[in-house]
């Protein structure tokens, strides 16, 4: 089998790639908008303690009624 199989690993062709229309300011204005995005996604709401607050107060309730 090792008569058909060539040492050589293939490789990743490397390629340089320039888009024809491309715009810096437009894409820097396209990071800003994604940096402000992942900054405020991570900032949650109350809503969801509330909603675990009101279950468990119902499912304790439901406990107790048994």
């Amino acid at each position: 089998m090792g008569l058909f199989v060539s040492n050589k690993r293939a490789r990743h062709k490397r390629f340089e790639y320039e888009p024809r229309f491309y715009d810096p300011k437009k894409e820097e204005k396209l990071k800003q908008r994604m940096r402000l995005g992942r900054i405020t996604s991570k900032r949650r709401s109350g809503a969801g303690i509330i909603y675990f607050a009101i279950l468990f107060a119902i499912a304790v309730y439901v406990y107790l009624n048994l």
